[in-house]
């Protein structure tokens, strides 16, 4: 009999929440820097058993951005230290493509992977903001469709450093002083339009073979690569039925690239805001908005749209703005959800203020269950990237009073299974390609 299908779940960490204003609840702690909080965070989703805790990261900054993301430690030294504080939970980090160079990073990545044991993941992005070119010398910020052609070769050669050791190229032999096997190293000698990088890596093929690969574009740009590539895709849907039909197409493109579509797993960002009951949670909500902040909810809001907004009218419905080459997936979604909803924009921005721009369950224990079992058995997703409104306390709810629940149901694991990020999300090791 088969095994029956079980959701994958993983807790973005925005270590002052995803609410703007959730660092501000009784009990909230805050800071991306506080690495207490962060090592709490990561204690807390491995003792319930989540596959994944992951890093969003950016190379600029602002002081009006969201208050999780102006300060903040680099994702990647993180994970290394949360290696040494966890045993079997994944950790990913974004790593941009677009300010990074392929070496170093496979270095890292490589690194991490060892270090961990087998847990490393890595968030593909492209990079959506302009001004991050300022801080590099690399000249203007790169068209959307260019971005993702150099997201794709620099993907092409982090794989092929990671390949230029075999499987096995340890030897250790005292007797006869073989201390590695040489014929088992290559050099790549990549040469592309983007990179042009001779190798090999000065590290052994990590456990994994390659990090978890993650991404989250929803242009079609972004679809082909994620379908070529990524083995996690974060969305952003507050429709059901949307997210189906996103969840095929990105499926259907697998197929297309060759691959299975069991090994691409499509997880929605969720915020749950959780209650003994569903006026007390409301409440909690109403606390959140009257502790917001309007001007950054408002600029959070324009970096999902692409526009400034200042000049609008907050009461007036929400305008007809052309498509932006930022992010995307975040402008459409939103867009359609306040033409559905026919939202001011006042309105929208509080909802992005709480979300930013990703779906909220607001509930008892039980709903929040409800939502997520829901979405998981319609096919709109095949887990969550759970992303709680305030540290630590709503996360600890979760794990604490959802997670029970959906292992009642049968609906997510009692415990690990394996011990790296793959086989968490029951994806194969890609073997090396001399060794295929």
């Amino acid at each position: 009999m088969p095994t029956p299908r079980q959701m994958h779940l993983g807790v973005f960490i925005l270590a002052a929440g995803h609410h703007i204003a959730g660092w501000r609840m009784p009990g909230a702690e805050a800071g991306s820097e506080n690495l207490p909080l962060i090592r709490h965070i990561a204690r807390t989703a491995e003792r319930g058993k989540f596959d994944l805790l992951f890093l969003a990261d950016a190379v600029n900054t602002r002081p009006d951005m969201h208050p999780s993301m102006v300060l903040r430690l680099e994702p990647l030294t993180l994970l290394a230290a949360l290696a040494m504080v966890t045993e079997k939970i994944g950790l990913a980090a974004t790593a941009s493509t677009t300010y990074t160079e392929p070496y170093n990073l496979a270095r890292y990545l490589g690194s991490i992977d060892h270090m961990s044991n087998g847990r490393c993941g890595w968030n593909i992005v492209t990079g959506a903001f302009a001004d991050a070119a300022l801080n590099f010398n690399r000249g203007p910020h790169p068209e959307h469709d260019e971005r993702y052609a150099i997201a794709s070769e620099f993907v092409e050669v982090i794989k092929g450093l990671l390949d230029t050791c075999e499987d096995g190229i340890w030897t250790l032999d005292q007797e006869s002083g073989k201390f590695f096997d040489a014929a088992k190293m290559h050099v790549l000698n990549h040469v592309g339009k983007y990179f042009q990088v001779r190798g090999p890596l000065n590290m052994s093929r990590p456990p994994q073979g390659y990090p978890v690969m993650i991404q989250a574009g929803a242009s079609e740009a972004g679809r082909d690569l994620a379908a070529k590539v990524a083995e996690i895709v974060y969305a952003v849907h507050q429709d059901r039925e949307v997210a189906r039909a996103f969840s095929d197409d990105l499926k259907r493109r697998a197929v297309g690239f060759g691959r299975s579509a069991d090994h691409i797993k499509i997880m929605p960002g969720v915020s749950a805001i959780i209650g003994g009951t569903e006026a007390e949670a409301k409440a909690k909500l109403a606390t959140l908005g009257e502790c917001a902040d309007p001007i950054v909810a408002l600029q959070v809001l324009a970096e999902r749209l692409g526009h400034d907004l200042t000049s609008y009218d907050l009461d007036a419905p929400v305008p007809e703005l052309p498509p932006s080459g930022i992010m995307r997936g975040h402008a459409v979604t939103l867009s359609a959800l306040a033409k559905k909803e026919n939202l001011t924009l006042r309105q929208l921005r509080n909802v992005v203020a709480a979300t930013m721009g990703h779906r909220l369950i607001v509930g008892t224990p039980e709903q929040v269950a409800d939502g997520l079992q829901d979405w998981f058995e319609a096919g709109a997703a095949d887990g969550f990237n759970v992303m709680p409104p305030w540290f630590p306390g709503a996360f600890d709810d979760f794990v604490d009073q959802v997670v029970p629940i959906l292992q009642k149901r049968g609906l997510f694991r009692e415990e690990y299974t394996g011990t790296t990020l793959r086989d968490h999300l029951g994806l194969p090791r890609p073997a090396h390609p001399l060794q295929r």
